[in-house]
């Protein structure tokens, strides 16, 4: 293994110790991003119980007492890994939104790439565990909270940006985006279903969110041709 003394917590010199107290948050935020990515992987592929402190130490060419200095345990290290590819999933999610232009089209982009990912599930295992650690509940709390307003605040602005009429309030439509998806994946795993089986089924719970003033328009020109037809036929 390569030299891990530049890994080790850095300790702040006297000389200068405003530089050497940012040195060292700089140098941990990038240590416990490293760890993060080494762990996820092994996490996802091994689960809790087949990932040891060891392994990740060494797929990040650190040392265990480092994951113990940023992390205190594994089970914290994994919730905090959960928590940060759900995060990281929303934003991919928001991005293939982005180009859309129908709200068919925008629900559909975002199921299809929710399902596409193992993320969701990640995040269940993290949901499971803090049941029986509720002080990694916080992290938890907190990652659901920013999950929903970045999501509500998307919605809104695709809302806003395409003239849509939504048929729920953002802030219900995102919450409700993620509890179908939460419900649909781990159900789908259960079962061994596809992720286009998965998407498929997504998009049937979720039905329509929004209608485009293009639609909206056309229902009205339908009826006002209707309209008169219908009156002479009763006449």
């Amino acid at each position: 293994m390569a030299d891990n003394s530049a890994h080790a917590p850095f300790e702040p010199g006297a000389s200068d110790p405003k530089h050497a107290a940012r040195a060292t948050r700089t140098a941990g935020r990038k240590m416990r991003s490293l760890l993060l990515d080494a762990a996820s992987p092994l996490f996802r592929e091994r689960g809790l119980s087949g990932t040891s402190i060891t392994d990740i130490a060494a797929a990040a060419d650190a040392f265990p007492s480092q994951i113990t200095y940023y992390f205190r345990t594994k089970e914290a290290l994994f919730v905090e890994c959960a928590c940060r590819e759900l995060l990281y999933l929303a934003r991919a999610t928001e991005q293939a939104a982005l180009r859309t232009r129908t709200p068919q089209e925008y629900t559909h982009a975002l199921a299809e790439t929710v399902t596409a990912s193992d993320s969701v599930a990640f995040f269940a295992e993290a949901l499971t565990l803090t049941r029986r650690r509720q002080d990694l509940a916080p992290l938890v709390e907190r990652t659901i909270e920013r999950l929903h307003s970045e999501g509500a605040r998307a919605y809104a602005s695709q809302v806003a940006r395409h003239g849509w009429r939504t048929l729920r309030a953002p802030d219900e439509s995102s919450r409700r985006f993620w509890a179908v998806a939460i419900g649909v994946i781990l159900e789908g795993y259960a079962m061994g279903r596809s992720p286009e089986e998965l998407c498929s089924e997504m998009l049937r719970v979720l039905g329509e969110q929004a209608k485009s003033t293009g639609e909206a328009a056309r229902l009205r020109l339908v009826e006002q041709r209707d309209a008169p037809s219908n009156s002479n036929e009763e006449s």
